[in-house]
């Protein structure tokens, strides 16, 4: 599926994705500094992917891991730092969370540190019950 806000596009085929602007991208990010290429496709094969194209250019990415039934959680979302500014990030979330394989899901997830005012404007909130929520997290496993 294409979606056209000229002069960008975004896009769910894989085959138009830049593995090494969003390798790029991730290996440098906080959340996953230090990932390996071969989990970054892993991670892509394995998920609905969004691209954020000027032209030919990719400057901007997100990931959906979900079952397309009752769940997904949305991550490794960014745009380009020389396209920020530009409502991307909004219009890439808009674009998402109206896909038609993710309608009327019971639930939607994701972790930021800082893009809390991004996600709140499309209903995200904090954790209704954080006490029923667990984790296992290793944040040297790219190391």
């Amino acid at each position: 599926m294409d979606w056209t806000r000229s002069p960008y596009a975004i896009s769910t085929d894989p085959s138009r994705l830049q593995r090494e602007t969003i390798h790029a991208f991730l290996v440098n990010s906080y959340w996953a500094k230090g990932i390996p290429r071969e989990v970054v496709d892993r991670a892509i094969a394995n998920s609905l992917s969004f691209g954020v194209y000027e032209g030919g250019r990719q400057v901007g990415f997100a990931r959906v891991v979900t079952d397309r039934a009752t769940y997904a959680y949305l991550a490794d979302v960014f745009v380009l730092e020389s396209h920020r500014g530009k409502g991307l990030g909004k219009w890439l979330v808009e674009v998402i969370l109206a896909h038609p394989d993710l309608s009327g899901l019971r639930r939607w997830g994701l972790v930021t540190r800082d893009a809390h005012g991004l996600y709140g404007r499309h209903g995200f909130t904090r954790l209704a019950h954080p006490e029923r929520h667990m984790e296992i997290v290793d944040p040297d496993v790219y190391a």
